[in-house]
């Protein structure tokens, strides 16, 4: 971590990375579980995953008001405590039998609260701990934390889960979410002025999503996050029973392969810096809906080279590519939403997002179910050509560098 960005943003960073690796191990394992222990196929998978993603659309809007309202530290530390109390009824639903499908999605949902709030909060509160010259820089701390998540969060879940069973990945989860919590504890939050009189809530929404539907740049990009999302939990749905059952992949290759994605994080995080430098900004943008085509792709190709290699080449590819559309895109939408609105606007960007992945976790999950894994492949690499031509399409790609900041 660099010594330019200040204490409370090396503990953000540091919560991140026991958060999304407290989450990474439990979506990892939930899924191999159901299928070992509950016998699940994908269509049932595709249902935790909707589960699991409900909360990012019916949740985000309301903590997104909170964030912008009160302390967006303590609404992170609140939900934190809220998906540890999640895993621990999971141990418990483990070690005396009482597991289900059906539980295992409820307790998916309450767990993924944590992610919600966070995801709304802490680009917020960057905002206020850094000055806008290192706002990219705080954003890919952020998300490299976020990659280290994604490269050891579904290896070791699988790993823990073919070694030690299901309890020892979700004792490690747990411990990992209060460590996360505890971090932001001790993060001190700049004050705020409070506003001079308070709006309704739905007013204060309605602000938000004018200003990112009118906005020239700021809709592209939501439009096109809505598609890869679509199509990311289409493939996400079908991809651990297909890579057990064709790939004929075991508990902890599955995982593996998965980890794969965090090690593509990685490396695009750390290039984006020079990649952001060498090529106008827009261009950058460009680069991870490019690539996900070229990821669908790959997977597609394991139905004619059923090997497990092409799949983790594929979610190589998916975390190389898209990191740098996040953390650019991410850099855009804080520099052209006013400090005030922060945390609404990511939380209308989320609820759209979020909205997408459930749809594509159920659609999956249909899809698997009719007409077996390898269409959902298919369907996904069509998505994934549409997000593509959306931001091809629109003046994101002649943005040469940032936009003023907005006051």
């Amino acid at each position: 971590m660099s010594d330019a960005l200040p204490l409370a943003v090396r503990r953000l960073v540091g919560s991140n990375l026991a958060a999304q690796s407290a989450e990474q191990l439990s979506l990892a394992a939930v899924p191999i579980v159901a299928v070992l222990v509950l016998g699940a196929g994908p269509g049932e998978v595709g249902w935790l995953a909707t589960a699991q993603t409900l909360p990012f659309l019916l949740l985000s809007i309301p903590l997104g008001l909170l964030a912008d309202r009160g302390s967006r530290r303590r609404l992170m530390v609140q939900a934190e405590v809220l998906r540890a109390l999640a895993l621990l009824a999971m141990i418990a639903a483990l070690l005396f039998e009482r597991l289900s499908i059906g539980l295992l999605a409820a307790l998916g949902f309450v767990g993924a609260i944590g992610t919600v709030a966070f995801s709304v909060a802490a680009p917020a509160l960057v905002t206020a701990l850094v000055p806008r010259a290192t706002l990219a820089q705080a954003n890919g701390r952020l998300e490299l934390a976020r990659s280290a998540a994604f490269i050891a969060g579904p290896a070791l879940g699988g790993a823990l889960v073919a070694w030690a069973g299901a309890s020892a990945a979700f004792v490690l989860a747990t411990m990992l979410s209060a460590a996360a919590a505890l971090l932001l504890v001790g993060l001190r939050e700049p004050e705020r002025q409070a506003a001079a009189a308070k709006r309704h809530p739905w007013l204060e929404l309605q602000d938000g999503a004018r200003l990112v539907w009118r906005h020239a740049l700021l809709r592209p990009i939501l439009l096109t996050a809505v598609a890869w999302n679509i199509s990311w939990f289409v493939l996400q749905a079908a991809y651990v029973p297909y890579a057990m059952r064709a790939l004929g992949l075991q508990a902890g290759a599955v995982g593996l392969t998965l980890g794969s994605y965090g090690v593509g994080m990685t490396v695009g995080a750390l290039l984006t810096p020079r990649l952001v430098a060498a090529i106008p900004f827009g261009r950058a943008i460009l680069l991870g809906p490019a690539i996900s085509v070229l990821a669908a792709a790959t997977m597609v190709a394991t139905l004619v080279f059923p090997v497990g290699g092409l799949a983790a080449l594929s979610f190589f590819l998916f975390g190389a590519g898209p990191i740098v559309w996040t953390i650019t895109s991410m850099t855009l939408r804080q520099t052209a939403t006013p400090p005030s609105m922060q945390g609404r606007v990511s939380a209308i960007f989320l609820t759209v997002n979020a909205g997408a992945r459930p749809l594509g976790g159920a659609l999956g999950g249909l899809i698997g179910a009719g007409w077996g894994e390898p269409a959902c492949l298919v369907l996904a690499l069509a998505g994934f050509v549409v997000q593509a031509l959306v931001i091809f399409g629109s003046p994101v790609r002649v943005l040469r560098q940032l936009p003023p900041a907005v006051a």
